[in-house]
């Protein structure tokens, strides 16, 4: 039985260079014998690994056991699609004769690199995985098996972690070299590894810099794919040649939003829709990225279907503006401003089996079903994003517990002023301590976040952060009481339902989606964010109702209705 690992090995494979290991026994002579036939350097790296690839590899029946993949980002590239990836890069005139694959798994990529260029002359590969790094060893050994007259570059392949391998040391190259680096980095994030104690990290995690509550609260989770293609594209982007990954949509959309900042020497940028569930079997927005190193710094991508090369859109920076689509953002780049109101996400907790409630016969239950007493005062209806499908709502399914006015609040107040909140919070206390935000440390007892005046204004307008359908509700207080949103949303407030009539009326105009929608990345986890919300400028789109003939709302009707509020914000429009 072979380990699967090595399923797809040649027997013969195996055969061979068991015999030659029979015959050959001096380390270096059995090195020589097999850098001649397929380029490898240092097949063995000692004398150890021939006893141990002739025990686990050879001979033994009881195969070591494969460790979690998963904190490798473990998607492997099938050979169809690494040797499509390479007839693509041909067809674009690419001719390397340096490749450098940092992550190279089962070595497809390596494999179909030999089949298309053939004037490389040096190969370099990095694997953390050791079977893998022995697999792609035989992989190569096979395929120069079978095409001995093929050109044979030096090949090094090194087991490393890429996060400790030390790029400038192990590899050479002068300013005439023409580089390929090609492959597939891991899909994953680094605080997926963290959560599963991986030691696969990169030593500086935040390394985009974020600080204060962003750094606490999710800007500073990453890609480790993004994290290794810059590392890259620092290295070598004032070296020539091409840079080809397959990565996350959102890696490559992050790549370029930096590119403002850090300004890589990479042009003709390019994106290759796949189609994952297809090539990998998993639901993840995936593509190619490529560009030309060496070049004046570009600031834009075009985007296409790898299948049919179609060419799909343009996205990155234009004015100044990083935008989703640049030819729809051209037809209503003048609604890209400054927002003239403020944009808040909901409430967050982190305690929903505790905060989340449900009127049931009279009372409320939490998830564990308790039947639980409490004052009203505090109780309020919320919305979340689920919630948020209708035009208008002034009704809520779920409850939640308002322990705050403002963040930081002392929450003493409620043991004196509703005791039947506080023991059912104090009863419960083991569900706040357990809270992991670094947000929650050092605040009063059943702290929440999100919270201020505007969470207790009468009328909002929310949208979902998670949805890819753009949709504006309208929210009215239930029973004279405010509803609130939870943190998946993002709200205005308002005191003046007129006032939030007319802005829900400009918000849920096609023109404004169309302008939103050519802002979003849909691939996005959070595709609608706070500093999307905050380029709606008004003014703009309200004049733009003027100049639409067939619009039933105009300007002059829209500052009409405004003007008997002159104390709102809206009289700032001029």
């Amino acid at each position: 039985m072979m380990n699967n690992s090595f399923k797809q090995i040649n027997p013969n494979v195996l055969d061979f260079i068991g015999n030659e290991l029979s015959e050959i026994q001096h380390l270096n002579k059995i090195n020589d014998k097999l850098q001649s036939l397929c380029g490898i350097i240092n097949f063995f790296e000692n004398k150890n690994e021939i006893l141990n690839f002739k025990e686990k590899f050879l001979q033994s029946e009881d195969r070591k056991k494969i460790a979690n993949k998963s904190e490798f980002g473990d998607y492997q590239t099938n050979s169809e699609l690494t040797d499509n990836i390479c007839k693509l890069l041909k067809s674009k005139k690419n001719n390397p004769n340096i490749v450098f694959e940092p992550t190279f798994g089962k070595g497809n990529f390596i494999i179909s690199v030999l089949n298309n260029f053939e004037n490389i002359e040096k190969l370099y590969g990095v694997e953390i995985y050791k079977p893998y790094v022995w697999k792609t060893k035989l992989k190569i050994l096979d395929y120069f098996l079978k095409n001995p007259h093929r050109n044979k570059p030096e090949i090094k392949l090194f087991h490393a972690n890429f996060f400790d391998f030390d790029i400038k040391k192990n590899i050479k190259f002068t300013e005439t070299d023409k580089f390929l680096i090609i492959g597939n980095p891991p899909w994953v994030t680094n605080s997926e590894l963290s959560g599963i104690g991986s030691k696969n990290l990169p030593r500086k995690v935040n390394f985009k810099k974020h600080k204060g509550l962003d750094a606490l609260t999710g800007k500073g989770n990453f890609d480790i794919a993004e994290y290794i293609s810059n590392s890259l594209l620092t290295l070598f982007s004032r070296s020539s040649g091409n840079f080809a990954f397959l990565v996350k949509n959102i890696v490559i959309k992050n790549i370029l939003y930096e590119q403002a900042k850090v300004k890589h020497k990479i042009g003709e940028i390019e994106k290759y829709k796949i189609n994952a569930k297809k090539e990998f079997k998993v639901s993840v927005n995936a593509s190619l990225f490529f560009c030309n190193l060496n070049t004046k710094p570009a600031f834009t991508c075009s985007e296409y279907d790898f299948y049919t090369k179609e060419k799909l859109k343009t996205f990155g920076r234009t004015n100044n503006k990083f935008v989703s689509n640049i030819e729809t953002y051209q037809k209503h780049k003048n609604f890209d401003g400054k927002c003239q109101y403020e944009w808040r996400q909901g409430m967050k907790h982190d305690a929903s089996k505790i905060m989340e409630l449900e009127q049931k016969n009279g009372y409320y239950v939490n998830k564990f079903n308790d039947k639980i007493e409490l004052e009203p005062d505090l109780v309020y209806g919320i919305l979340k994003s689920s919630d948020l499908k209708g035009k208008t709502l002034n009704k809520t399914r779920k409850f939640t517990i308002v322990t705050q006015k403002k963040i930081g609040q002392p929450t003493s107040y409620i043991k004196d002023e509703y005791p039947k909140t506080y023991n059912y919070l104090q009863n419960n206390i083991e569900h706040f301590n357990k809270r992991k935000s670094s947000i929650y440390k050092g605040k009063p007892l059943f702290s929440i976040f999100g919270i201020g005046d505007y969470s207790f204004k009468p009328y909002k307008i929310a949208i979902s952060g998670l949805y890819k359908q753009l949709n504006f509700t309208l929210i009215k207080p239930n029973e004279n009481k405010p509803i609130m949103l939870d943190d998946t949303c993002y709200f205005i407030g308002f005191d003046d339902l007129e006032e939030a009539e007319i802005i829900w009326s400009l918000l849920q105009s096609e023109n404004t989606k169309t302008f939103l929608k050519s802002l979003i990345f849909s691939d996005a986890k959070r595709s609608v964010t706070k500093d999307l919300l905050m380029r709606i400028d008004f003014v703009q789109i309200m004049k733009s109702f003027n100049q639409a003939k067939d619009n039933k709302l105009n300007y002059i009707q829209l500052r009409q209705r405004i003007t008997p509020a002159e104390q709102t914000k809206l009289i700032l429009f001029g």
